[in-house]
């Protein structure tokens, strides 16, 4: 499998339920925040995330946010839903995420990363041999440089969804 491609893409992390994570031995989730829990920069979780959250709480799922941003982007938006988090995150080197399957006590196959971004996200979890998980960005941003990655995400994409899944 090419380190691009994610092993499972979704709309949104709400669509992520108990049975698709049973499937695959998925016992911890570490989540993005811009554009996977909330549109980029945005304060506010978007419509449905907490009670998806905590939904996976009572299944026993355990969750916490991996995030390039800084601390002062991240800690707010993290207390708010009540969740660990590690900001500057280093994605895609799986410094982070290394980081965050420690602290959960899983083994690296019972966890998966989920964010909307390919060469952060999806390479990242690629790289540090967790289960990847993409979901669509809620709004795409306008700056030069995430129109620029997005249009090379596409070839990625196109040949994710000709695999048939």
């Amino acid at each position: 499998m090419s380190l691009f491609l994610p092993e499972i893409a979704v709309k949104h992390v709400m669509d992520i339920d108990y049975n698709l994570l049973q499937r695959f031995g998925i016992k911890g989730l570490i989540l993005d925040v811009d554009n996977t829990l909330t549109t980029h920069g945005h304060p506010e979780p978007s419509q449905g995330v907490i009670e998806w959250l905590e939904q996976m709480r009572r299944d026993g799922i355990q969750l916490m946010i991996l995030s390039n941003n800084t601390t002062e982007r991240v800690q707010p938006f993290a207390k708010k839903l009540g969740l660990e988090f590690i900001s500057r995150a280093c994605k895609p080197i799986p410094i982070g995420l290394n980081k965050a399957v420690k602290r959960f006590g899983l083994q690296k196959d019972q966890v998966a990363l989920v964010g909307d971004q390919i060469y952060t996200d999806i390479l990242g979890a690629n790289l540090g041999k967790t289960h990847s998980i993409l979901v669509e960005p809620f709004l795409l941003e306008d700056g030069i440089l995430f129109r620029i990655k997005r249009k090379l995400e596409r070839p990625w994409l196109n040949k994710y969804k000709k695999k048939g899944n």
